[in-house]
């Protein structure tokens, strides 16, 4: 016998027979698990397309809380516009309206978890600071912020907008 009929044999062997009825269970089996794979298939892409609808729509809508706080705090101002264009002379009660109006921003802003960055009399961090300026000086220390341009915020631990500074140089202490 050659090597050639050893395989044809060894693989006679191993053929299984199935009768036809279990052939066609089999296929219709087959067949069940293939129209249920096209159909959860067929499910999960009308969950992403949903999930990336909803996701669409978070987005759009996210500060929709905050924007109808900032109406409020805008029907405030527009008030005081109008008070003042009046020609009130009451410059006291508009700068007190105007005070009211920013300590609304302010609590908010810390409702939202918005924070102010220190600056002024802290150490520069660039990841927090921007320079804008330098001066150079002897009474502070070299790279201590000494004059805040515009404050800069925090929204939880991220920066949101940086501050801008004027940074000490001290020659001084660099030698």
């Amino acid at each position: 016998m050659t090597a050639e009929n050893v395989k044809k044999e060894k693989v006679k062997e191993k053929t299984i027979k199935l009768k036809e009825s279990e052939y066609q269970k089999l296929q219709d089996e087959l067949a069940e698990y293939k129209d249920r794979c096209i159909r959860i298939y067929a499910d999960f892409e009308n969950t992403r397309k949903r999930f990336e609808r909803e996701k669409l729509e978070f987005v759009k809508y996210a500060n929709e809380g905050i924007i109808a706080e900032f109406l409020n705090i805008l029907d405030d101002l527009e008030r005081s516009v109008d008070a003042a264009s009046l020609q009130h002379q009451d410059y006291e009660a508009f700068l007190k309206g105007v005070e009211m109006v920013m300590a609304r921003i302010h609590e908010m802003l810390k409702k939202n978890d918005v924070k102010p960055i220190e600056a002024v009399s802290k150490k520069f961090d660039p990841h927090c600071h921007e320079i804008l300026a330098h001066e150079d000086t002897q009474e502070h220390e070299d790279g201590e912020i000494i004059e805040e341009f515009q404050k800069g915020y925090y929204l939880g631990d991220r920066v949101v907008r940086t501050s801008k500074v004027k940074v000490a140089v001290n020659n001084k202490t660099k030698e």
